[in-house]
């Protein structure tokens, strides 16, 4: 990583839809925030000449996985905000399930520590809703806000106990804490690994029906509107969620949503051939789902793009398709398969930013999301234009399980900087 003292961005289309800005011009970035241009240049500055590049606020993802402590062979916070600053992301909220579960302050401190240390992208850790993630008693939740937290969740398992998650909302409400759902009625989706439906039949696999994500959409905007609270859902994969999630915020539950880029480019027929690096939990749906999904993000039912991040080794990958772990890894193609989404005329430039920076800011409360002078100084250089491809020796996550290996991309990151750290750099 490099620091420089004054920073200079010059001649890039400067995106900045929290503020209705989309101009050519330039943006400086002087010790660690986004300062005034001036006329005469320091003589210690570093200046790119971005023409036909975009300056957008730095990228936010608000769901990875990192794995640290506990699962370091998988994914480490050395490794994990590495490849985001490479993906574009100044800043990544990771997940509880760690081992052991980020459910006390010890756990949110080591997170804290490793980032200070080791870290190219700024860390919000999230803490578990249940003790242990176990869904029979609450987490500490003034500890964890004390120690770092920025929202709970205990993603990766749903909390089943529709009192207890009542009971989170309300406690969370109380500091300022987000929850998130992670969605999903066990008793319709245990020991299933694929959407069920036609595909599944024809392979043999047990399914994970649509209801299964549904029902829990629905109870989680009951609970939301019964205590008033703030509730975020996870990973939205069904047009059936995407309905409920759309009438609950059209009267006013105080709502919202992510989906990821894999729900809006592939469908379960990624699976067709057992590919375990297009299996994940929930499932690829329908084209019909997938459509739905791209409409979402289309009329403001999704109020960001994540990617749940979840690095796995080759241990759990290369299994039975039935007993490979759920997960993907995707810091690294987000934003490829979302500027996909502007290329096809599905969305434009500036919505995408308020999916992948401004929203995910303004949900959990952190800084960024903007390029006001005096903000952050967390920008991002994207070249809609670049091509790679996406190989397995190219990426810098531990993790390699992508169902996108090979794949040509149009338009990624060239430039990441964080708080005045250049934090990824492919213009010089």
């Amino acid at each position: 990583m490099t620091r420089a003292k004054t920073i200079i961005l010059q001649n890039g289309r400067v995106l900045d839809p929290a503020a209705d800005r989309d101009f050519i011009g330039e943006i400086w970035l002087q010790d660690g925030l986004i300062v005034p241009a001036q006329q005469k240049h320091p003589e210690d500055c570093i200046s790119f000449d971005l023409q036909g590049k975009w300056i957008v606020p730095g990228l936010i993802d608000m769901h990875v996985h990192l794995r640290e402590p506990g699962e370091e062979y998988k994914e480490t916070v050395e490794s994990g905000t590495r490849a985001a600053a490479a993906g574009g992301f100044t800043a990544v909220a990771c997940m509880p399930n760690t081992r052991p579960v980020n459910d006390c302050a010890s756990v949110t401190q080591l997170i804290l520590e490793a980032t200070a240390e080791k870290g190219s992208a700024r860390v919000y850790p999230v803490g578990a809703i249940s003790a242990g993630s176990k869904g029979t008693g609450l987490a500490e939740y003034g500890e964890l806000k004390e120690a770092g937290v920025v929202a709970v969740t205990d993603d990766g398992l749903p909390v089943l106990d529709s009192q207890l998650m009542r009971r989170a909302m309300e406690y969370a409400g109380s500091h300022e804490l987000l929850v998130i759902s992670h969605s999903e009625e066990i008793a319709l989706s245990r020991n299933g690994s694929m959407n069920e439906g036609v595909v599944s039949t024809r392979l043999g696999l047990r399914g994970i029906p649509v209801a299964a994500e549904a029902i829990m959409v629905y109870r989680e905007i009951a609970l939301a509107e019964l205590t008033g609270q703030h509730t975020h859902i996870a990973h939205v994969s069904t047009a059936a969620a995407t309905e409920l999630i759309r009438q609950a915020t059209a009267r006013g539950v105080r709502l919202t949503a992510e989906t990821t880029p894999h729900y809006f480019t592939l469908t379960e027929e990624a699976v067709a051939d057992y590919n375990t690096n297009a299996k994940m939990n929930p499932p690829l749906r329908t084209e019909g789902d997938r459509m739905a999904i791209i409409k979402g993000l289309q009329d403001g039912t999704f109020d960001a793009i994540a990617t749940d991040h979840a690095p796995h080794s080759v241990l759990e990958k290369e299994l039975e398709f039935d007993r490979a772990a759920n997960g993907i890894i995707g810091l690294e193609t987000s934003l490829a398969l979302s500027l996909a989404l502007v290329r096809d005329g599905l969305i434009d430039a500036a919505r995408l930013v308020e999916l992948m920076s401004v929203a995910p800011a303004r949900i959990l409360k952190v800084t960024g999301g903007n390029l006001a002078e005096g903000n952050v100084a967390d920008v991002t250089v994207v070249d809609p234009d670049r091509e790679f491809v996406f190989t397995e020796g190219s990426i810098l996550s531990k993790g390699k399980n992508s169902p996108f290996l090979d794949w040509t991309f149009q338009g990624k990151a060239v430039l990441t900087v964080m708080g005045s750290r250049i934090t990824h750099n492919e213009l010089s």
